[in-house]
């Protein structure tokens, strides 16, 4: 890396010359929104692609790659500051090459050039700031950048003249590092093997509850984020262990983010992380991919305690996206800003008199209490609606809903935050999921038509002739060739949709999937499924991920689709995939289990006894029926359900082992299987929760 002495004779006070109008650079012809947000920028902006690196290697240039996504704060903030003013797209376009790219359209870019950020630097975030060699090997990282420096970070204004000065006259140096990093780089990507055991998961278990904030729940300090796949194995845990303080974790955090402002109490739906550790403040942007995977964490909670509070606030997660998020097509925008008319939080927050004037001065003073909405406010000078400190029963609750409603629908008149509406693959892959888990446990027809739309979406605008995924969607037009994450994330939610309504064809799409994710992305040679496809282009290193971090890895969630693949279809070569990345990722769970998370919830499914149950009996049966509630009503994370029809052989196929499997006594039946030894079919709903409970979970 290059490390830059910043001199303060470097520091300018020149005016910014008042903003002309512009014309358009060349992101003007892209479809991202982040893109096209930077279109008008003065900065000759290029996108990623073959007329950049020509440039550069052409002019001998180094390049400045900045990478970001619509919706982030900071990427707003140093466009405003930076990448809008005159004097430092001066510097840019002399000097440099300038490259946008947007994450959510390539993290096959990002998620490189952030290893290597997070690697120079010890942190990483966006926007990401990357100087490059013409032939893509950085020599220098950091994220946000102001245009001059203060509180201690360096500035564009400083940075860029230094850079550019290295490279005219330090170029062998600045070379060196390059390739230094790029050595650095490919060899992080090798990993050793290993075998994953069940201590794994218990030293999980026990580094969770030293993080543990027992007052506020969450896991270590501000600034929290959800991470519901830490719940997910929290739960997990319990079901194998009967440990009730790790149930008794996933319950306080989930009550507490509710409970706080980063939930969305007038018109739904998460934030994507608090910014302090009561859950208060939020970062006020919300992402698809947030809100699908914390439906699914507060619908697991509601199955294995009752409590009808998770099941509300995952119907209202599901409210608000299929209110705000979801395109005519059928597919699903990708996330909401913080800011509106440049303020973060503006959308979102109150004063006592808004409510006051909305609700009547009786009703609103009760609601301001409730909510925790006060004169002196809670954020800069306004309020954010919270029930940190206050106790409201579900019974209370729904007494105040006609409250909220008419809040909501004030609310609505403001001026909106920017929404993102690029449909991905991936987190598309991630709501359907959500959907399917809703439809199977709440059982609302609204949520299986939603993800069967979604479905059908991706089919027929992000799937190529030839079978091909692509990874985004925007105004008719289809880019990107999917990724690994786009596979794994599908096929999850194909195979959860199959769980939810025991069509065939949605098991065999799932299988069509997974065989397409093999190809295109297994490693052949060690094991593990790469990043992008070998179809793809070939960056600086072709690295694999099993680490759980905003959203769950393709590795990790493969491992699991791959498990539950193995005991749906009787086709062990899935089985033999699941011990391969198992092995292959081991000694890297274990030098930090908390964050492989989704990876042990995946694992403990192989390395716990295992169930398979199969009912058969004719379409439209009631007692066929009330066995395929009882089990997609329950918690069984160590169970995969099919369900054989009389008059249609198409599973037969799919699954032969279940093609002896035949109705007994004339009466629907469960044939129930766990540990690879099957037990006697039974007729009736009551003998098959006999059977699930003496099986020793």
């Amino acid at each position: 890396m290059i490390k830059i002495n910043l001199r303060k004779e470097w520091l300018t006070n020149m005016t910014i010359p008042e903003k002309e109008q512009r014309k358009a650079n060349r992101l003007i012809r892209e479809k991202s929104p982040y893109l096209l947000q930077h279109a008008h920028n003065p900065v000759d902006w290029y996108p990623w692609g073959d007329e950049a690196f020509e440039k550069a290697k052409q002019e001998y240039r180094p390049i400045f790659l900045s990478i970001g996504y619509s919706t982030c704060h900071w990427c707003h903030v140093m466009e405003r500051e930076s990448f809008e003013d005159e004097e430092v797209a001066a510097i840019l376009n002399r000097d440099f090459v300038a490259i946008k790219v947007d994450r959510e359209e390539r993290p096959d870019i990002d998620q490189i050039y952030m290893t290597v950020c997070q690697g120079m630097t010890g942190h990483g975030g966006w926007p990401l700031t990357i100087v490059m060699t013409p032939d893509k090997k950085p020599f220098f990282a950091a994220t946000y950048l102001p245009k001059n420096q203060r509180h201690g970070l360096a500035g564009l204004m400083q940075v860029l003249p230094r850079l550019a000065d290295l490279w005219k006259n330090e170029r062998a140096a600045v070379l060196e590092s390059g390739e230094q990093v790029s050595r650095w780089l490919a060899g992080i990507n090798e990993v050793s093997e290993g075998e994953l055991t069940m201590e794994y998961a218990d030293q999980a278990y026990h580094r969770f509850k030293q993080l543990f904030d027992p007052q506020f729940g969450g896991f270590g300090s501000a600034p929290k984020f959800p991470s519901p796949h830490n719940l997910y194995f929290l739960l997990r845990y319990y079901y194998y262990t009967g440990q009730a303080e790790a149930l008794s974790m996933a319950e306080k955090t989930l009550d507490s983010m509710y409970r706080g402002g980063i939930y969305d109490h007038i018109g739904f739906g998460f934030a994507r992380y608090s910014t302090d550790r009561r859950w208060l403040v939020p970062h006020f942007e919300k992402m698809l991919y947030d809100n699908a995977l914390l439906t699914i964490a507060y619908l697991e909670a509601y199955q294995i305690t009752g409590r009808l509070e998770y099941a509300r606030i995952a119907q209202e997660v599901l409210t608000y996206v299929l209110r705000d998020m979801t395109s005519p097509e059928g597919g699903f925008y990708s996330a909401e800003d913080a800011d509106s008319e440049g303020v973060e939080g503006k959308f979102y927050v109150w004063t006592a008199e808004e409510v006051k004037a909305v609700l009547g001065n009786e009703q609103g003073t009760e609601f301001c209490a409730l909510f925790d909405i006060t004169e002196p406010g809670n954020f800069e000078g306004k309020s954010i609606p919270n029930l940190i400190h206050t106790s409201l029963s579900e019974e209370e609750r729904a007494r105040r809903e006609e409250e909220r409603e008419k809040l909501w629908a004030y609310r609505n008149q403001r001026i909106h935050p920017h929404k993102d509406d690029k449909i991905l693959t991936a987190w598309n892959g991630l709501m359907i999921a959500a959907l399917a888990v809703a439809y199977r446990v709440l059982g609302a027809p609204e949520y299986r038509e939603a993800a069967e739309r979604a479905v059908q979406f991706i089919l027929t605008k992000l799937r190529r002739s030839d079978g091909r995924l692509l990874a985004r969607y925007r105004e008719g037009e289809a880019d990107f060739l999917a990724y690994s994450a786009d596979y794994s994330y599908l096929v999850w939610a194909l195979t959860e949709f199959y769980e939810a309504t025991y069509q065939p064809h949605y098991l065999k799409l799932a299988l069509e999937l997974a065989r397409d994710q093999i190809k295109y992305f297994w490693d052949e040679t060690a094991g593990g499924l790469f990043f992008y496809g070998n179809d793809g282009e070939q960056l600086l290193t072709r690295p694999k991920e099993a680490y759980d971090g905003a959203m769950p890895s393709d590795n990790s969630v493969a491992l699991l689709n791959f498990l539950r693949l193995a005991r749906l279809t009787g086709d062990m070569k899935w089985e033999q995939k699941a011990q391969a990345i198992m092995a292959l990722f081991a000694d890297s769970v274990a030098s930090g289990p908390t964050a492989y998370s989704f990876f042990l919830s995946a694992a403990l499914f192989s390395l716990q006894k295992s169930r398979e149950v199969v009912i058969v009996g004719h379409a439209d049966d009631e007692q066929s029926q009330e066995m395929l509630d009882y089990l997609g009503q329950t918690f069984l994370p160590d169970t995969v359900v099919l369900c054989r029809e009389i008059a249609d052989n198409e599973l037969d196929g799919l699954a032969p082992f279940t093609e002896a499997m035949t109705i007994q006594d004339g009466k629907a039946t469960a044939y129930v299987c766990e540990g690879f030894a099957c037990q006697a079919p039974v007729n009736s709903v009551e003998a098959l929760r006999l059977v699930m409970q003496n099986g020793g979970h």
